[in-house]
């Protein structure tokens, strides 16, 4: 690969990235923008209707605990799985990564899971959010024990796979207004999108690892 071509690469995947991190962004504060409907709880809203009869009790606490560390968790992540935050600044690298692990493991994991036995759609939606909530604390407690071990790369990998599965709330939202877009009836697609949102970016972070992971061919002589 030429230099040129190296700097072509480069400026390709910093475009990416950034385009990835504003979509996170604004996905994320649309979401924050709805909290006025939730406090007090307004049962006419989108996500909230028909949820009254079962709402007051272990779920609301499910539920406040999710939307309140789930927003953080992803915002956090940006500069976390940042090169240059890591190198700039290692100490807020480590206080930050604790919180961030502490936060999915204690917080986002366990109300998701919860959560997912009360979800509007059919047990196979439900089984794929706590398939997912599992997913996610088995990946940030894999990525914890790799970096106490000081195995750095191993932990980049699981902590990326965990960002990865976080980032299926903002998949999950961008592909149902795609299916509204496409006068998609909700209650068919929902079950699909439970699944669908955090398997295929988890699919396609796998692909991308193992090209990324590849050994470059070694040039052989005529």
């Amino acid at each position: 690969m030429t230099i040129s071509s190296r700097l072509r690469s480069v400026s390709l995947s910093q475009v990416l990235s950034l385009l990835l991190g504003l979509l996170v962004i604004r996905v994320t504060i649309s979401v924050v923008m709805k909290y006025p409907d939730y406090l007090p709880p307004d049962f006419r809203s989108a996500f909230l209707e028909g949820r009254e009869s079962y709402f007051f009790g272990s779920y609301q606490w499910a539920f406040y605990l999710h939307i309140v560390s789930g927003p953080i968790t992803l915002l956090l992540g940006l500069p976390l799985l940042t090169k240059r935050f890591l190198k700039a600044w290692p100490q807020w690298h480590r206080r930050l990564g604790k919180a961030q692990s502490l936060l999915v493991l204690l917080m986002v994991v366990p109300s998701g899971f919860w959560m997912a036995f009360y979800t509007d759609a059919d047990w196979i939606a439900g089984t794929g959010f706590a398939t997912l909530a599992l997913a996610t604390g088995v990946c940030v407690a894999i990525g914890w024990q790799m970096a106490k071990r000081r195995r750095f790369i191993e932990h980049q990998r699981w902590m990326w796979r965990c960002y990865v599965l976080l980032c299926s709330a903002v998949v999950l939202r961008l592909m149902a207004s795609l299916a509204l877009w496409f006068n998609l009836d909700a209650s068919q697609t929902y079950a699909a999108l439970a699944w669908i949102s955090w398997l295929l970016p988890w699919l396609g972070f796998e692909i991308f690892d193992r090209i990324q992971c590849r050994p470059a061919p070694v040039p052989t002589r005529d």
